[in-house]
């Protein structure tokens, strides 16, 4: 198979940060995508209806034209959280869910949850209104290792958010682990993940080739190859609750490469080719249209895009660097070749 036209996808789990950065940045994911879940951890966070909606008209300004892109908003939670902000946003047609962050657990969570009890009552109303609850599932005690945060998470929080409230639809952002298939394979049909194509295509070790690979830092840190895997045939067989969401994620290069450098991958600039060589190392594109256009609309009860895009096999070498305001952006597999091409998109 030299050619491959499908539907146009959707990502759902993107960053986009704020003004200029997200100038530079936004017209990669809409060349690409019709639409995206847009990560509300900005400095200061989008905390309610009114901040989400600014926020969009924002994004709709920077989006190059013509574009059909659309940007859907999520609220930020925090410990202040209250049930009047669920339901507002839950009458708003632009909100499609609110992020729990526990407080520390990536880049600006520092105002997330100290105290997942006490958001029981946001639970509650996000379950009454049909709120989508997008989770960063990792344990932030110090004493947990880095690498088993996902799966200390699910056991000590996610496992009892599922069974304390039956009817809320989850998505469990970004999985990393067979710990995380696992468990939504063993729940019900409200719980649902994304994965990244950086966890799709690298495992923990990338992080160490040669020494200290900043630009391959990312929280959650990828696992072992054999979660990788995991990963990797839970995204490919066709299994409807997992689907496509980048984690896309800006930041400059003096940033990254700095003494204590910041978490993230910026994949945004070529996520789909990326996404078509973890299938392609699958050997199996049988299920690709379902992973990234198909799955995530369906859960979020949203209607299939009406475009489609082409990717043709064809070489070409991933840029080594991207402008970006004050620095330059160094993009997921800069400098490197690339198999799948996107040719065309309608």
């Amino acid at each position: 198979m030299n050619k491959l036209t499908f539907i146009t996808p959707d990502d759902w789990h993107l960053h986009l940060r704020d003004t200029p950065q997200m100038e530079a940045v936004v017209g990669d994911t809409a060349r690409q995508f019709g639409r995206a879940i847009i990560m509300p951890n900005l400095n200061p966070p989008v905390r309610t209806c009114a901040d989400a909606i600014a926020y969009r008209e924002r994004i709709l300004a920077a989006i190059p034209a013509p574009s059909s892109f659309t940007p859907l908003m999520t609220l930020y939670l925090t410990d202040n959280t209250s049930a009047t902000d669920i339901r507002e946003a839950s009458d708003s047609e632009h909100i499609h869910g609110a992020k729990l962050y526990p407080a520390g657990a990536t880049t600006n969570s520092e105002a997330g949850v100290t105290d997942l009890a006490k958001l029981d009552p946001v639970f509650e109303a996000m379950q009454k209104h049909g709120l989508i609850l997008q989770v960063h599932g990792e344990a932030t005690a110090p004493e947990v290792d880095v690498f088993d945060r996902e799966k200390v998470f699910i056991d000590q929080y996610l496992a009892k958010i599922r069974s304390n409230f039956p009817e809320l639809k989850i998505v469990f952002e970004h999985i990393t682990t067979r710990d995380a298939i696992d468990f939504v394979r063993s729940v019900d049909a409200n719980t649902a993940a994304t994965i990244t194509p950086h966890h799709l295509l690298i495992n923990r070790n990338a992080i160490f080739e040669g020494g200290i690979r900043p630009h391959h830092y990312c929280l959650p840190v990828a696992k072992r190859e054999g979660h990788r895997q995991a990963l990797l045939a839970a995204a490919s067989n066709g299994e409807a609750l997992f689907f496509a969401g980048t984690d896309s994620a800006p930041h400059s290069k003096d940033a990254k490469e700095s003494a204590c450098g910041c978490a993230g991958i910026y994949s945004a600039h070529s996520a789909v080719e990326l996404y078509a060589e973890a299938f392609e190392e699958a050997a199996d594109f049988t299920h690709f249209e379902s992973f990234m256009s198909r799955n995530g609309a369906e859960f979020y009860g949203l209607p299939l895009n009406q475009g489609s895009i082409t990717l043709e096999r064809r070489e070409w070498t991933i840029p080594d660097s991207l402008p970006f305001p004050g620095s330059s952006l160094i993009p997921f597999k800069a400098g490197q070749a690339l198999h799948w091409k996107i040719v065309g998109n309608d």
